[in-house]
């Protein structure tokens, strides 16, 4: 098996030693991002709404490195700081994805001064 990493100058800056993707088997894998402003490498002001927003936005500019939209991705698994926050979060979410929706995973977890955590699979078009 063959994989590609993905790397953007234009999303934020892995804390870690990871990609911000990685393209095998004819899906593209993203990290999990959060809501960082990637100019700044600050955390967006504002509740789970525009957090959600901001870390679609981080996710998007991964795969439009590939050519990809969000009606390209099949799986989203969500983290949520506080689960009271979901309607807010899923309100910012619908606006980025269409029907027919990917499967989507959402769970509660103790995240590092973040309200949302999200990574999604992406198909590659096959050609």
């Amino acid at each position: 098996m063959s994989k590609t990493a993905v790397t953007l100058s234009n999303a934020p800056k892995p804390a870690g030693p990871y990609s911000h993707g990685v393209v095998a088997n004819g899906f593209l894998y993203t990290a999990g991002f959060g809501p960082q402003d990637p100019a700044t490498g600050l955390v967006v002001e504002g509740g789970a709404a525009e957090q959600t927003r901001q870390v679609l936005r981080n996710v998007g500019a991964v795969l439009a490195e590939y050519g990809l939209t969000f009606d390209d991705v099949v799986k989203v698994t969500a983290h949520l700081e506080d689960l009271a926050d979901f309607a807010e979060y899923n309100v910012a979410y619908a606006e980025f994805f269409t029907e027919p929706y990917p499967v989507r995973t959402t769970v509660g977890s103790r995240l590092a001064d973040i309200l949302v955590e999200i990574d999604v699979v992406a198909a590659i078009p096959q050609d």
